[in-house]
């Protein structure tokens, strides 16, 4: 069994091509909307850091990319997840049809006045 991932880039490279595409494209967007945030891997998979805290995490899964904004910014922007597969914390999305950047920046921005508060 590999070795665990250290960094983003380590994660990255061993995902599919259509995958990494999707994530790189997640991690610019979630880095545009929170310049602030240092990357990590947190539980073997990347993540954003706001001083202490986790901020979002993404991953790539077998059949899907997952986005980890957890429960609160789900719930605020549920009416566009629409399409979307959704569980406590978690969007579900093909690699083919990647997020689009105002919603992933709008699901961080929203993160981010959670913690806050």
């Amino acid at each position: 069994m590999p070795a665990k991932p250290k960094t983003i880039d380590e994660y990255l490279a061993r995902v599919s091509a259509a995958q990494r595409a999707a994530l790189e494209k997640l991690r610019r967007d979630i880095k545009a909307a929170a310049p602030a945030a240092d990357e990590c891997i947190s539980y073997d998979i990347p993540g954003y850091r706001l001083g202490s805290r986790l901020l979002v995490s993404f991953g790539a899964a077998k059949n899907h990319c997952a986005f980890y904004p957890g429960a609160h910014p789900i719930r605020a922007h549920e009416n566009e997840l629409a399409g979307y597969g959704l569980a406590k914390g978690t969007i579900r999305f093909p690699a083919e049809k990647p997020l689009p950047a105002g919603l992933v920046k709008k699901l961080v921005k929203t993160r981010i006045a959670e913690y806050s508060a």
